[in-house]
């Protein structure tokens, strides 16, 4: 039998050894996934004819006008209390040569589409030049994680305590679908949103996703 090397030891430190810790507390959490198929043909031709912002970036706006409509997915979960709140905060995921960081955009409600896209191209590349703070971590009121420019087309993402919900999106492929009555070939994402049952039910969690969906196809070109 081959005997192995040592081989070299990173004990986990700062924002990854906080990760590890929420993460065993998200595995704790009785939570639940509801998965959605978006026809992504506004976002992504809104996201061409607008200089500097992203797919991700009207992602996040639709999310802060969903959340709004859908209150009980921007809260947190501890200590049986449940807290929601006006603001609202997103986590966004982003993969850095360090690994994977979830740092925050503080208030995107209140932002207009420049501001959310001036936002997270602050906090992104801040995240890549390991150049963030403490405060860039605090206050997420939801969360999420945008694979699909990685190739993956469907996952659930695990929650981010102490939020109650964290929005998973897949890459946008051709896909052939009905559009009033006919046959049509649209980009469609997978968006599955995974939520902490204690807090939120299915029926909530529906609700959220189905506002999203509209918001998504009414997104504002100018």
């Amino acid at each position: 039998m081959a005997v192995l090397s040592e081989g070299t030891a990173t004990p986990l430190k700062g924002i990854r050894r906080v990760a590890s810790r929420r993460m065993v507390q998200a595995w704790a959490a009785p939570a639940f996934s509801l998965s959605i198929d978006v026809d992504m043909t506004r976002p992504i031709a809104d996201a061409k004819a607008l200089p500097g912002v992203t797919v991700t970036d009207l992602i996040l706006a639709a999310c802060a006008r969903a959340l709004i409509a859908v209150p009980e997915l921007n809260a947190h979960f501890a200590d049986e209390v449940i807290t929601a709140f006006p603001e609202v905060n997103i986590a966004l995921a982003v993969a850095t040569d360090a690994g994977l960081t979830v740092p925050v955009v503080h208030g995107v409600e209140a932002l207009s589409l420049d501001g959310i896209a001036g936002r997270r191209r602050d906090i992104v590349v801040r995240a890549r030049a390991n150049a963030l703070t403490t405060a860039d971590y605090e206050g997420a009121t939801f969360t999420v994680s945008n694979l699909g420019m990685l190739g993956i087309d469907r996952f659930a993402a695990i929650l981010n305590p102490p939020a109650v919900a964290i929005l998973a999106v897949g890459s946008s492929k051709p896909t052939v679908t009905v559009v009033e009555d006919s046959i049509a070939i649209r980009p469609m994402a997978a968006f599955t949103l995974t939520c902490d049952h204690r807090a939120v039910d299915g029926a909530a969690g529906a609700a959220f996703l189905a506002a999203l969906r509209r918001e998504l196809a009414a997104t504002i070109t100018g």
